[in-house]
């Protein structure tokens, strides 16, 4: 059960309390200091999910507005923008303290018969025996106990197909991800999961890309992501991140998603502020 214990609490989180029609409450959960941004991401993925009768979600566009907390539950208010044919469109805005904190617009669709292709997955070795991402990441990212206990209290894990080795020139970052757990068969709760998982490291690529040391400050701005197939976390995904750009103190991170078997399941886009530390 220890291993579980992270998933099923993070599914706790996820079931958020429905207190009108279109209105929803959650909680942040335990912790300190900033909250994690994937956290209200995957919250306002399951609000949009429990107002649509048909369909999955085939994209979502996202804003961070404020840094959410721990010490406030998170209120989601659901705006029916659209009910189509084939087409479904809701924006969530998700508020703490009174105070708007995250947005995100989701467009939910019928799978349907059409184009089919996609440019071949690159080749990496198999995450079985690869190391740890958060342990071998080119910057120290936090002391390495509080690392240690992230990565156990963590309900994704994701290893490195790369060593990091200090000095190595990265470009993009390579690594396996998936949950410690198997997921119910909701598809709403896959979506949120991937959501979860795809705004871990985006910032850490950008820095690695550009060249800039562990130093400063980084936060996520946007998010994007497109579903290519119905989401699906229930065995390893290769998440594979570059960063082509960066300039007055923003980056862009693009990435994409394969199975095993080299399938794209979904694509990735990303902003990300970040402010150098001074020189002393």
């Amino acid at each position: 059960m220890e291993t579980e214990y992270p998933v099923e609490r993070l599914i706790e989180l996820l079931d958020l309390e429905r207190l009108d029609r279109d209105l929803f409450l959650g909680s942040p959960g335990p912790g300190k200091g900033r909250l994690f941004g994937g956290m209200v991401a995957a919250q306002s993925v399951m609000a949009a999910y429990r107002t649509v009768d048909e369909g999955d979600m085939h994209s979502l566009h996202a804003y961070f507005l404020r840094p959410g907390s721990h010490e406030a539950p998170i209120r989601f208010v659901v705006y029916r923008i659209r009910d189509g044919r084939t087409f479904t469109t809701r924006d969530v805005v998700a508020y703490q303290s009174g105070e708007a904190i995250f947005n995100v617009s989701c467009s939910f669709t019928r799978t349907e018969a059409g184009i089919s292709s996609q440019e071949p997955a690159p080749e990496v070795p198999a995450p079985e025996g690869l190391p740890i991402w958060e342990l071998v990441r080119p910057d120290p990212h936090w002391p390495l106990e509080e690392m240690k206990r992230w990565i156990a209290e963590s309900p994704i894990e994701m290893v490195a197909c790369d060593s990091g080795e200090p000095g190595t020139e990265v470009r993009e970052r390579r690594v396996w991800t998936r949950v410690k757990s198997p997921l119910p068969g909701d598809p709403a709760l896959h979506a949120a999961f991937l959501a979860y998982a795809t705004d871990r490291g985006l910032v850490a690529t950008a820095k690695y890309a550009h060249g800039i040391s562990s130093m400063g400050w980084g936060a996520s701005l946007d998010h994007a992501i497109w579903f290519h197939r119905p989401a699906r976390f229930d065995d390893w995904l290769l998440f594979i991140s570059r960063s082509p750009v960066a300039h007055a103190a923003r980056a862009l991170i693009l990435g994409s998603i394969y199975r095993r078997d080299g399938t794209q399941v979904a694509s990735v886009a990303q902003e990300g502020l970040i402010r150098q530390a001074p020189n002393p």
